[in-house]
């Protein structure tokens, strides 16, 4: 901040409004309002910087290593899109579905990231999510009742897939899967918003309803 205020000084710079905000919003380790406008949120500035710096590890990783194994979730401005492009892959790989019957589905593993060693052979895999609200029994691969004290729980990686929701086999029947929402940060609007993962449970979904059960990318 220092370095820019000489420059003003000087007229090397000419002070306005967008470059005052980051100033100040840098000082004060927010992110700056421009930045923001065609970034994400974050709590800090230091966070923000992490996940630029992760963002670009993976989409580097990803055009100079080939295709990842594993995907991070956190890592898309456009999660959403990531998906919908998926469901269009596993689509074209089959002939006569069609993409408006084509609809996500699951299942989850019970890997963490390090322990995956190929990709899967339809679909992808995605990690780096937390559940909130229940926790996790991964030898059986359900939900459980959250620990106390244990506000979040690190969900193994998920596999998604696509299936094709117009054939015989492609309904989706199971009355103990839990239909999960996924959002972008703890604060859940239709903003943060991204998709639903179904989670298999021992007890009826409306048990896990009650306790506002979701995932989130991030816990920051």
């Amino acid at each position: 901040k220092q370095w820019y205020q000489r420059r003003v000084r000087d007229g090397t710079i000419i002070m306005n409004e967008n470059l005052r905000d980051a100033l100040d919003n840098m000082y004060d380790a927010r992110i700056p309002s421009s930045w923001l406008k065609g970034s994400w949120e974050s709590s800090t500035l230091g966070f923000w910087f992490t996940e630029l710096l992760e963002r670009t590890a993976q989409f580097s990783s990803w055009i100079y290593g080939g295709r990842p194994k594993v995907f991070w979730m956190t890592g898309f401005f456009n999660p959403q899109g990531f998906l919908t492009a998926m469901r269009q892959e596993v689509t074209r790989a089959h002939k006569g579905w069609a993409l408006d019957s084509v609809v996500l589905f699951n299942e989850v593993t019970k890997c963490f990231k390090d322990d995956i060693t190929t990709a899967p052979n339809e679909g992808v895999y995605v990690q780096g999510l937390f559940l909130d609200g229940a926790g996790w029994d991964r030898k059986n691969v359900r939900l459980m009742e959250q620990a106390p004290k244990v506000l979040f729980v690190p969900l193994p990686v998920i596999h998604m897939f696509a299936v094709n929701n117009a054939s015989p086999g492609g309904k989706i029947k199971d009355p103990n899967l839990y239909m999960c929402p996924i959002y972008k940060k703890p604060r859940r609007t239709d903003l943060t918003f991204i998709t639903s993962v179904f989670l298999r449970s021992s007890q009826a979904p409306e048990h896990w309803v009650m306790r506002a059960v979701a995932l989130l990318c991030d816990i920051k």
